[in-house]
C-alpha cells in the first residue's frame, strides 16, 4: 500500500484534507491497535500489555501501510513519553515539575520529528483560521460553562467516589497549584490529542474513524488523570466534540477557549467537593 502523501496537507487547511484511506480498510487495524495501547497504558495501567499492543500495531503497519507507519510512529513516541510517569492528579511541587516536563516533551518530540525529520507540516498549532468567529461559536462558548455548572458537581459529588481521585487541596498553595495544573493539562490536551494525534490520523482516515481513534486515547488518559466511575460518559462526547470543533474552526485558540472554560468549572466543582462549605454556588 505505498503511495505519495502531501507533506503540507493538514486538517487546518482552508480547503480541508483528503484522507488517503477513506472508508473501512485494513489500515485501520494497526491504527486501532496503537490507539488501543493507550487503554492499557493509562486506563488499566498495564504498561507491558500496552507496549505489546502498540508494537503489534507498528509491526502490522510495517506490513500493510508504510505511509501510515510514519505517523503511527510519531503517535507512539508521544504515548511512550507520557507513559513514563503517572498522570494521576498530584499537586506536589516535584510532580508539577516532572509532569509538566514530560507532557511538554510528548508534544515537542513528535512535532520536531515530523517537522525536521520527515519535513512534514501536518502538525500545526494554528491559533486562528483567519475567519471571524460566528454567532453559533460564541453561543457555544457561553453554553459550555453553563452545561459544566449543571453536570460536573453532580458527577463529582453524587458519584460518591469521583472527587476522591483528585488532590485533597488542604491549603491555598495546593489550590493555586491545582488551578495552574488544571489549566496546563487542559491546554496540553488540545496540543497533543487534537493538534497532534487527531491531525495525524486525519491524513489517512475519514473524520469519523480518525475521531474515534483519537477519542480512545484521549478518554484513556483522562481516566488515569481522575475522570473515573462514570466519567467516560462525560469525557467521551467531550473528546469527540473537541476534534469536531477543531476540524470545523481550524482554530487552536477556539478549542482552547472551550476546554479552559469547561476546566474552570471542573476546578470550582472539585474545590467544592473537597470542601463542601466553600463555593456553595452549585445545584446538584
Amino acid at each position: 500500500m505505498e503511495d505519495v502523501q502531501d507533506r503540507y496537507a493538514s486538517v487546518t487547511d482552508p480547503h480541508g484534507i483528503t484522507p488517503r484511506r477513506p472508508g473501512l480498510n485494513v489500515s485501520l487495524i494497526p491504527a486501532f491497535l496503537v490507539s488501543l495501547s493507550a487503554f492499557f497504558l493509562f486506563a488499566l495501567e498495564i504498561p507491558a500489555l500496552g507496549y505489546l499492543v502498540m508494537a503489534a500495531g507498528i509491526a502490522l503497519a510495517t506490513w500493510l501501510d508504510r505511509v501510515l507507519l510514519r505517523d503511527l510512529l510519531l503517535i507512539s513516541v508521544g504515548l511512550v513519553i507520557v507513559s513514563t510517569v503517572s498522570v494521576r492528579a498530584d499537586v506536589s511541587w516535584s510532580n508539577v515539575a516532572l509532569l509538566g516536563t514530560v507532557l511538554s516533551l510528548a508534544v515537542a518530540v513528535p512535532y520536531l520529528l515530523s517537522r525536521f525529520g520527515y519535513e512534514d507540516h501536518s502538525i500545526r498549532f494554528q491559533w486562528l483560521s483567519g475567519e471571524k468567529w460566528t454567532k453559533p461559536m460564541w453561543a457555544y462558548l457561553l453554553a459550555v460553562p453553563a452545561v459544566g455548572w449543571l453536570v460536573l458537581p453532580f458527577y463529582f459529588v453524587r458519584s460518591g467516589v469521583a472527587y476522591a481521585n483528585w488532590p485533597l487541596l488542604e491549603d491555598w498553595t495546593e489550590v493555586a497549584r491545582f488551578f495552574v495544573g488544571v489549566n496546563f493539562v487542559g491546554s496540553w490536551d488540545e496540543f497533543f490529542f487534537i493538534c497532534t494525534i487527531f491531525a495525524l490520523l486525519m491524513r489517512h482516515f475519514s473524520f469519523r474513524y480518525a475521531n474515534v481513534l483519537q477519542a480512545i486515547i484521549f478518554v484513556s488518559f483522562l481516566w488515569e488523570l481522575g475522570y473515573q466511575s462514570w466519567g467516560p460518559f462525560l469525557t467521551t462526547p467531550f473528546a469527540l466534540l473537541q476534534a469536531y470543533l477543531f476540524m470545523k474552526t481550524r482554530s487552536l485558540l477556539y478549542v482552547l477557549c472551550v476546554h479552559l472554560l469547561f476546566d474552570v468549572v471542573v476546578f470550582l466543582a472539585i474545590v467544592h467537593a473537597r470542601n463542601p462549605d466553600v463555593l456553595q454556588i452549585f445545584w446538584y
